[in-house]
């Protein structure tokens, strides 16, 4: 189903009575570029999902403590039944974890009927690396920093692209720049990107000591890591790159 529209959420709902277990999205999709949910496209999902007795589950390996320590779930107040988490989580070691309510996760072993294991689940290395960089997280004030970090990036984009045929989204820590003019909200606004113009911009900032997603649709993001220098060289690169187009 497309992503922002709660018709067509309806209208599978009504032509599937009974039917949908469940409905599985990332709240901000990050995998086809970057866009956002409309305003209370995700209110109005989770309503939807209540009224039909059907679990809704939040992919959140991308945004997960991306876009606010407990993910795009609190930052836009929305309860899903479900929620995935992926390697962010982990400390840079690999790592995956799920969790949900009491009633649902309850049915998993060793509580429930449920069985569920896995060769690396609860790795102490990969929960140790987790754990510390949360803790460093909170010690430095570490969603705080992200956002002025990513909103001096955002600002200065802003002059640099302003007047082209580009979209530039930013969200938390997490940001992308469409080759198109917006308003881009789903898959297929996002396809109307210049890959082309993409891949020319790529290769260039490449050169200029900037290595961007190599794809028009992934995602880009910030960390407690950059410097202003670094924010300052990116701009720079983009400037230049945008200009040999």
């Amino acid at each position: 189903l497309p992503f922002n529209n709660t018709e067509a959420i309806r209208a599978a709902f009504r032509e599937n009575k009974d039917q949908i277990a469940g409905v599985i999205l990332e709240p901000i999709p990050a995998n086809a570029g970057l866009f956002l949910p409309r305003e209370d496209f995700l209110h109005q999902l989770r309503e939807e999902c209540t009224r039909n007795g059907t679990l809704l589950i939040f992919d959140e390996v991308m945004t997960g403590f991306r876009v606010a320590r407990g993910g795009a779930q609190q930052l836009y107040g929305i309860r899903p039944d479900l929620t995935a988490l992926g390697k962010v989580i982990g400390g840079g070691l690999p790592v995956g974890a799920f969790g949900g309510r009491t009633e649902i996760v309850g049915q998993l072993s060793p509580d429930g009927p449920v069985y569920q294991a896995g060769t690396l689940s609860g790795n102490p290395l990969a929960m140790a690396a987790g754990l510390a960089q949360l803790r460093e997280l909170e010690r430095i004030d570490g969603w705080r920093l992200l956002e002025d970090i990513a909103g001096k990036l955002e600002k200065a984009l802003a002059s640099v692209t302003s007047g082209r045929k580009l979209t530039f989204h930013r969200i938390g820590s997490m940001f992308c720049l469409f080759f198109a003019n917006g308003p881009i909200f789903d898959l297929e606004s996002a396809q109307r990107s210049d890959i082309k113009k993409f891949a020319q911009f790529f290769h260039s900032c490449l050169e200029h000591g900037i290595y961007f997603p190599p794809s028009q649709f992934e995602t880009a993001f910030i960390s407690t890591a950059h410097s202003d220098e670094d924010i300052e060289q990116t701009v720079r690169s983009v400037r230049a790159a945008l200009t040999k187009l």
